[in-house]
């Protein structure tokens, strides 16, 4: 079987962990999976890491993530989006220049972010959403995250909405951005529609549809050296026999990453330590 990434675009009504079992029921095999959630009313990129791949999940999951969201003004819910209970309400002065202000207030800095209740965060050992489901509300730590780039894109003041394209670290909660711009403005806010457009090396441009993967399957994964195109050294004899133990080589390049690899394929992903290179992904 091919070890590689499937750039997968997940539709909307699908959990990311159905994504992953739709997946692996194609495929027929159990080493699936993704590279961070997205939540079930959410569309967009959602790479599906298959095979040996899975070892670089939570690497390719380090990545920063571009989204498109809508946010509206003027009302909050549990959730943080349309699909929680309303639980205020607020008349709406939509006030464009305001609103920029506090947009462009977030905009290429850290900020410290409250994850939202109906969230996977596990706190004491039980996830947000849980408790959520019960009814209970806790206090969750602020985190801190980094928006790089953050921009208006349209407006729609008959439905005191605008939607924003926004870059930003690993973790930001793009329901929490929406609520803290709803802050800022003095109004209840909650998040709309949302696309997650990149994550990391992956564009929504080249995205597969599970309806397409069904009709493609292996075609459509992208093998890991690809993506990650280091040079690739082949290797025999004591060499090859140190690199399969993830033993430390010396090795004459000036990369600092190698594809290691036998006559059989790779053997892992090796990086520049001083004098030698040393194992960072061993597959």
């Amino acid at each position: 079987m091919t070890n590689g990434v499937i750039n997968l675009y997940k539709e909307a009504g699908f959990t990311s962990h159905d994504a992953v079992a739709v997946v692996r029921r194609l495929l027929k095999t159990k080493k699936v999976g993704h590279t961070g959630t997205l939540d079930p009313d959410a569309t967009g990129v959602l790479p599906i890491c298959v095979g040996r791949a899975t070892k670089f999940a939570d690497a390719f999951a380090q990545n920063d993530k571009t989204y498109v969201a809508e946010i509206v003004l003027g009302t909050e819910t549990t959730t943080g989006d349309l699909s929680g209970e309303i639980v205020r309400q607020a008349e709406v002065t939509f006030d464009q220049k305001n609103i920029q202000n506090a947009v462009n207030s977030f905009a290429e800095k850290e900020y410290m972010q409250v994850p939202p209740m109906y969230s996977a965060i596990k706190i004491n050992g039980r996830k947000l959403y849980e408790l959520a489901r019960k009814g209970e509300v806790i206090d969750r730590p602020a985190r801190s995250v980094f928006i790089h780039k953050i921009q208006i894109t349209s407006i729609n003041e008959t439905n005191n909405s605008f939607t924003i394209e926004v870059t930003c670290s690993k973790g930001t909660y793009i329901r929490s951005l929406a609520v803290d711009i709803g802050s800022k403005l003095g109004l209840p806010a909650t998040m709309g529609k949302l696309i997650r457009t990149r994550s990391g090396i992956f564009s929504i441009d080249n995205t597969i549809t599970l309806e397409q993967l069904a009709e493609r399957t292996h075609e459509a994964i992208v093998p890991i050296e690809t993506l990650l195109p280091y040079p690739k050294l082949n290797l025999t004899g004591d060499k090859l026999k140190q690199a399969r133990n993830g033993n430390p080589l010396s090795l004459e390049s000036n990369e600092e990453k190698i594809w290691v690899a036998s006559p059989d394929g790779l053997i892992g992903l090796f990086k520049k330590d001083g004098a030698k290179f040393r194992p960072e992904v061993m597959l």
